[in-house]
């Protein structure tokens, strides 16, 4: 979510990136390889042989960390276990940006909670600078217990958020009636835990317990079946790309049915139907979406 992406603190280091062939990269596993700690003093750690990532926050700072790689559409895995007990006041933001004044961004932002009660998982989407479509759900399950799966699918056509293979939203291109959709700036992600205890947990009533911290989460099993972006030219053609499966990838009836069910069940929040915020209409896309 930019709008607090200020309390980030994104500190951009050094980088490799590399170029292979012309066929979509599938990386997978070793975060020495596929990232960097770039802040938090020593607070992002790096552990198992590269197996396992964790970030801490504590009343001193936050930490994240950044991919060494940019992307231009694919398909991308990462495990989390979340913050468990009282995490009220914590953001783990997870989440897709490109640069410059004009971004594009894909957002996973989950928003602490006292101990019992559900996570908010917040997405949103940005093209060209412009956000403001915020979607939020509850979990169908404790996400501090154990990992799970958190994706992105991210082609010429939609952009599918998943946990666990359900997905809980799409966002589909429409430029055909004027709506920007992210597809010509590559992303970086990127991974923050931080305090946001002014607005996270009940809108700010619900304030950080510093008792508890420090806070820790844990990230594994990172996958990404997708273009890399480098010296200005992608590992990808346009023919290699669509024969991967996520490059043409849409909703069956099966998923669209999972897609519903989330909607009716554990959708908490939509831009969409938020009446108060849109008093002159709804934006276009919610016409469509």
């Amino acid at each position: 979510m930019v709008s607090r992406s200020y309390s980030r603190v994104i500190l951009f280091g050094t980088f490799v990136c590399f170029f292979v062939g012309f066929l979509p990269v599938v990386s997978a596993g070793n975060f020495n390889q596929e990232f960097d700690i770039t802040w938090g003093d020593g607070r992002g750690n790096i552990l198992n042989n590269g197996e396992l990532l964790t970030l801490t926050l504590d009343h001193y700072s936050g930490s994240g960390f950044q991919s060494k790689n940019e992307y231009l559409f694919g398909k991308i895995d990462m495990q989390l276990r979340l913050v468990p007990g009282n995490s009220a006041g914590t953001v783990t933001a997870y989440y897709m940006r490109s640069q410059g004044a004009t971004w594009d961004e894909i957002d996973f932002e989950f928003l602490g909670n006292l101990s019992g009660e559900p996570y908010t998982v917040h997405t949103n989407v940005f093209s060209q600078g412009k956000g403001d479509r915020e979607q939020q759900f509850h979990l169908w399950f404790d996400p501090t217990k154990d990992f799970h799966t958190y994706s992105v699918l991210w082609n010429p056509q939609r952009i599918i958020f998943s946990v666990d293979g359900i997905p809980i939203r799409e966002f589909k291109n429409l430029e055909r009636i004027g709506i920007a959709f992210p597809k010509n700036q590559a992303m970086r992600i990127y991974s923050s835990l931080w305090n946001a205890d002014e607005w996270a947990t009940r809108g700010g009533l619900i304030k950080t317990d510093w008792s508890q911290a420090p806070f820790t989460a844990s990230y594994r099993n990172f996958k990404a079946d997708a273009c890399v972006f480098s010296s200005g030219k992608s590992s990808c053609s346009s023919k290699s790309a669509a024969t991967s499966a996520w490059h043409t990838q849409q909703l069956d009836l099966t998923s669209q049915r999972k897609l519903n069910w989330v909607r009716k069940n554990y959708m908490i929040y939509n831009y969409c139907t938020d009446t108060k915020r849109f008093p002159q209409g709804f934006p276009k896309e919610c016409a469509v979406h």
